[in-house]
């Protein structure tokens, strides 16, 4: 399939829409906490089984970035986001099928095998292409598409709350709330499969196709390479760290001032998810816009560092003051979206444009990982210690100080962090993206 090239004069600022689109939907699993409560009282499910669905998403998304990483180089962004708009909207329809006939693991295929397939297509779907557009600022191209991700539970997650209470919270409310999301985010992603366009190539005056210049490494290569194991632990301490939160956002905060004078109801609760939503939104464009001003690594020592810090905060102070831990949550959350977005230029600063977009799903199987590891933390410290009869911050407190120690491991990584040795480094001539055999058989050449 080749790739929608732009015709003369098409203006690069038509991208980011385009992937803002995508990600805006997709980012809807952000508000799945949103579904917890309704979920577990409809289907009788404890807390840890009524987050399979997510996590199984977000193993997913790792997985198929992973292993879709490649075909999205050599397809073009059009063909990945039309793959995205498929899964991700088939995911909800057979959730909604689940919902309404009570069968709770056609709800974790659908949502989370068939969609998260989606997530992790369109997650990548537009990076490359953004990079290739805004060779002078990485940082900010990523930041603005990636925040769409972060973003989109802003949308979802008061629309959802609001169609669990219009169709009532039960398993034939909850499907109509599924069949309404997968139609209408097939729509809006169509947008996006319509609009983007990849950069026309540069030619030299003769005609001829202008070679990448500067560190170039293959994906192959990449994973072989220090560099990128660092990075793999770095956005892993990140993500877990945050995502443990986002999560069980809604129930988190309602449980942690359950026992004050001011409880937290649930529209309220909601209303923290968006909040949260808003912070991770803000994150990506900010955070990762400021990294083009002071560096990856320097960023990186902020999210990681300054993140365990809020987290040392909300641990000591309990359920003392919510302002401050309304506060300290959303920073986490920044940091944790300003990390996604950040990545990507990290991986260009390393490892050059060419591939980059395969490398970056290689590397989300990070995410895959700590799509498990957060949620499981959280959930299952949360479970043990109601049964021991905890209630209000004792119910996370041991979760929330593991969150600091997997932080520290990720600072330590990010240290870690140096240029790739020469050794890797190959100027690629043209041909597929996709042919890692060939790129190493010449760096292997090239070396003798």
């Amino acid at each position: 399939m080749t790739p929608p090239i732009a015709p003369p004069g098409w203006s690069r600022w038509l991208v980011p829409p385009a992937a803002l689109s995508v990600h805006l939907s997709i980012g809807q699993a952000y508000a799945w906490s949103v579904f917890k409560p309704p979920l577990e009282s409809a289907l009788d499910l404890t807390g840890t089984q009524s987050a399979l669905p997510f996590q199984l998403g977000i193993v997913m998304l790792g997985l198929s970035a992973a292993f879709g990483g490649t075909l999205v180089e050599r397809n073009g962004p059009r063909w990945a986001m039309t793959v995205a708009l498929v899964c991700f909207s088939s995911g909800f329809l057979l959730a909604s099928l689940g919902a309404a006939t009570e069968q709770y693991w056609l709800i974790v295929f659908g949502y989370g095998f068939v969609g998260g397939i989606g997530l992790g297509i369109g997650y990548i779907s537009p990076v490359s292409t953004l990079i290739k557009w805004f060779p002078d600022r990485p940082g900010m191209a990523t930041g603005i598409a990636i925040m769409g991700f972060g973003g989109g539970a802003l949308i979802a997650s008061p629309w959802s709350a609001q169609m669990i209470e219009s169709f009532g919270a039960t398993g034939s409310g909850i499907a109509l709330a599924f069949l309404v999301h997968g139609l209408t985010y097939a729509v809006f992603m169509s947008l996006g499969v319509l609009l983007v366009r990849v950069p026309r190539p540069k030619q030299t005056a003769d005609g001829k196709p202008v070679e990448l210049t500067g560190v170039q490494v293959s994906a192959r290569r990449a994973i072989r390479t220090p560099q990128f194991w660092c990075l793999w632990v770095v956005l892993c301490m990140n993500v877990t760290a945050g995502i443990g939160i986002l999560e069980k956002a809604a129930p988190m905060i309602t449980d942690f001032f359950a026992d004050t004078a001011t409880p937290v109801s649930v529209s309220a609760a909601a209303g923290f998810v968006a909040l949260l939503s808003a912070a991770n939104m803000a994150g990506r464009i900010g955070w990762s816009s400021t990294s083009d001003l002071i560096g990856r690594k320097n960023i990186y020592r902020l999210y990681l560092g300054a993140g365990a810090v809020m987290y040392l905060l909300i641990v000591s102070l309990g359920d003392s003051s919510k302002p401050l831990f309304i506060l300290c949550a959303l920073v986490i959350l920044s940091f944790y979206g300003g990390g996604f977005a950040t990545i990507p230029a990290y991986l260009k600063d390393l490892f050059g444009t060419y591939q980059v977009g395969a490398i970056h799903g290689r590397l989300l199987t990070a995410w895959s990982t700590a799509g498990v590891l957060g949620p499981l933390i959280v959930n299952w410290v949360a479970d043990s210690q109601e049964s021991a009869g905890k209630s209000g911050p004792g119910l996370y407190g041991l979760s929330l100080t593991i969150m600091i120690g997997l932080l520290a491991v990720g600072f330590v990584a990010n240290e870690l962090v140096r240029p790739v040795n020469p050794r890797h480094h190959h100027i690629p001539t043209p041909r597929k993206a996709s042919d890692d055999s060939s790129d190493d058989a010449t760096v292997e050449q090239q070396s003798a």
